[in-house]
Formats: structure tokens, C-alpha cells, sequence
């Protein structure tokens, strides 16, 4: 017997949909209904009151949830609106100005990291991009000789988007430390259901956010910073949330605070703050290690199945280097997603990837075999076509 799937009835969409996608968007644990209609009421009934009794302190409450999912010590994670902008707090404690300017990427990134660190180039940041191998994997030998003595910065994820490659986050940090760079660590994709521990691997920066595996819903991201690098780090990108004394409205310097305010800006996204709260509760009850247990079997699963029908997998096979993603390439993938949508079989599409499909610890083996029969059938009886149709016109 499965039990994870205890949790199922706390995700009220389960009920009437396959929801495979939690890659993208995590579903709703209904006790968001809850915490928001907490949040309405202490706006409500208590006003401007409410910052002071509580809603200022959820930056710290709630980054301290998030520290206890990845390793890391309470105080070392602040919050912000989305993982863009916790790049950009980090780009804006360095100077490309200097000899030590260069950024390393791969071309399998997120392409919101893309735009934004080749938007660097115009502080004078150079930007070297390592190429992917087969649409699948970054060549690891490549990777690490593109990290030298000039490497200031390498954001790079865990766990690729695409493909949901997991990639040697050890490897890639040490070799970063040994010629002096920082590595800006992607969780996103990871945390909730591939453990992370981000004080054993000893990166500089992780950052991640709530609205996929952590069932968090948008509007929070998270920024680690290792503790003993904070003090010497002083963003420009800040605000009045990052000074000692916020209340006394002083005109003049900031005067930096020493935990993980330091790195806030300004005014924090408090409704956000209550909605991400029961996901990540109920992520830490359930256990990564057991989400991680389950998602192996499943994502197994979807790929003999796939293999099964001749269809293409662009995921790695053997479990060590695969995320909670399986990216399956069959014909006709866009349409097929559409018409997947269409029988409430929630899916997304990804150019280069195929249908990316995404179980959680909630979701049971049999919606796996659905899924792929769904496929199946779109495809033997064509039902594909209206969307071609309809995306022509």
C-alpha cells in the first residue's frame, strides 16, 4: 500500500483531474483556503496593526521553513517575489568591472537566467555558455574547464528544466572554489522532491521557489546564502527591508542588517507569504526522502512506458541522474499536450523536451498507465489533428 497517498484528499484538484505537472505548478493544498482567509482577516480586523504582530516576521517564519527543506541554518534564507530578482540581488553584491568578470552558463539553463545574465554584458560581464551533448546532458569535462581563475559567477541548476537532468552540484562547486568563483545553485527543480543539502554541498547561493514541487503556489522565491559569506557581501539592490533600523526613516547611508534581511528590498509579498505555508508543511511531514523514493518508481514507470510505444525520452534512464520529470517526445508532442489538457490529463510541452509529465508523492501508479494510454489514443485516433487545426488558424 502506497502510503503518501494519505495526503491525496488534501489537494482538491486530484479529484478531478490527472494532475501530472507539478513540475510547473504544484496543486493547491486546500489549506490555502485557510491561510488566506487568515491573511483577509487579519488585514480585516487588525490593519496596519497586522505588521507588527505578525506579517513582518513572515519573512523570517516562513524562510526558516524553507532552510529546514535544504539543508540549511535557520536565518539564512531570505524571500522574494521571484527567482529573477533573487539573481539579481546576488549580481548586485559583484563588480564585472575587473579582470574576474566571467559568468558560466549552460544552454540547457532556464532561459530567465539566460536573458538576465547576458543583460549583464552591459555592466561587462563575460558570458561563456557551455553547450549541451544530445539535448539531454551538459558534457561534465566541458562544464568544469570552462570554470577558471577569470569565473566569477556560475548560476547553474540541479536539475535541468528540459530534460530533468541532475547535475554534479558537488563537482561543479568544488572546482568554482578552487580558482575563487561563487556558484549561484537552481533548486527549483529539485527541492520538495530530490533532496538537497545546501550547507554539505557548501554553496555560495541557492535559490528556488514555491510554486512547483513545494505546492507553494507563485509569488515566493528563496535566496540561501552560505552564513559565513553574508557579511562581506553588500547588495545594491536593496531597500528599507535591509536596514537595521527601518522604523526610524533615517535619511543617509543604509546601514546593512547581518541575517538574512540583509538581502531583502523593499515591501515583501505578505498574501504570498500565507498561501506558500501549507505546502511546505505538508512537504516537510511527508519526507523528501520518501517523495524521492516514489518519484524514482514513477518516473521509471513513465519511461518503460513510453520505450514501451516507441516514443522518444529525452530524461536519463538510470535514476541517479533523473529529477521528478520524465520529457517524452512522440509525435505530434504540442498537439497531443493540448488535447491532454483537453481530457483534464494536466501536462505542459517544452520545444526540446516533448511533454513533460510530473508526478508527485499524491499522485497513484494508475494515473501514470492513464496517461500514457491517453497518449496512445490521441495518437491512434488522431485526435490531434483539431488542435494542429486550430493552431493554424
Amino acid at each position: 500500500m502506497d502510503e503518501l497517498l494519505k495526503w491525496r484528499d488534501e489537494f482538491p484538484i486530484l479529484g478531478r483531474t490527472t494532475y501530472m505537472i507539478s513540475n510547473s505548478l504544484g496543486a493547491m493544498p486546500r489549506g490555502v483556503y485557510d491561510k488566506v482567509r487568515e491573511y483577509a482577516e487579519s488585514w480585516a480586523t487588525r490593519g496596519v496593526r497586522a505588521w507588527e504582530e505578525s506579517w513582518w516576521d513572515l519573512a523570517t517564519t516562513v524562510g526558516d521553513k524553507v532552510a529546514a527543506l535544504i539543508g540549511a541554518p535557520p536565518g539564512s534564507v531570505s524571500l522574494h517575489q521571484n527567482v529573477t530578482t533573487t539573481q539579481a540581488v546576488i549580481t548586485s553584491c559583484f563588480d564585472f568591472s575587473g579582470p574576474r568578470n566571467k559568468v558560466v552558463l549552460v544552454d540547457l539553463e532556464f532561459p530567465s537566467i539566460l536573458y538576465f545574465y547576458q543583460e549583464q554584458q552591459a555592466r561587462g560581464a563575460r558570458i561563456e555558455i557551455v553547450r549541451n551533448a544530445d539535448g539531454i546532458h551538459i558534457p561534465p569535462e566541458k562544464l568544469l574547464a570552462a570554470i577558471d581563475e577569470r569565473t566569477l559567477l556560475v548560476p547553474i541548476s540541479m536539475v535541468l528544466f528540459r530534460s530533468a537532468t541532475i547535475l554534479d552540484a558537488r563537482a561543479i562547486i568544488e572546482r568554482a572554489h578552487h580558482v575563487g568563483a561563487h556558484v549561484v545553485l537552481d533548486v527549483f527543480q529539485a527541492t520538495g522532491t530530490v533532496p538537497v543539502d545546501v550547507t554539505a554541498l557548501q554553496t555560495d547561493f541557492a535559490v528556488g521557489g514555491m510554486l512547483k514541487w513545494l505546492c507553494g503556489g507563485p509569488g515566493v522565491a528563496y535566496l540561501y546564502v552560505r552564513p559565513d559569506l553574508c557579511p562581506k557581501l553588500a547588495p545594491r539592490f536593496t531597500g528599507w527591508f535591509a536596514h537595521k533600523r527601518p522604523f526610524d526613516f533615517e535619511v543617509g547611508p543604509l546601514d546593512r542588517r547581518d541575517d538574512s534581511f540583509r538581502f531583502l528590498g523593499g515591501t515583501t509579498q505578505i498574501p504570498a507569504f500565507y498561501a506558500c505555508e501549507p505546502g511546505l508543511d505538508i512537504i516537510r511531514e511527508v519526507g523528501v526522502a520518501r517523495v524521492r523514493e516514489k518519484s524514482i518508481r514513477q518516473t521509471a514507470r513513465l519511461i518503460a512506458g513510453a520505450k514501451a510505444r516507441g516514443w522518444r525520452v529525452n530524461t536519463p534512464a538510470d535514476p541517479a541522474e533523473r529529477g521528478g520529470t520524465v520529457s517524452i517526445e512522440c509525435p505530434h508532442a504540442a498537439e497531443v499536450m493540448r488535447e491532454l489538457l483537453a481530457r483534464d490529463v494536466l501536462v505542459d510541452y517544452r520545444p526540446k523536451a516533448g511533454i513533460r509529465l510530473s508526478p508527485h508523492f499524491y499522485n497513484r501508479d494508475e494515473e501514470i498507465d492513464f496517461a500514457m494510454e491517453q497518449i496512445a489514443d490521441i495518437l491512434a485516433t488522431r485526435a490531434w489533428e483539431r488542435h494542429a487545426v486550430a493552431a493554424a488558424h
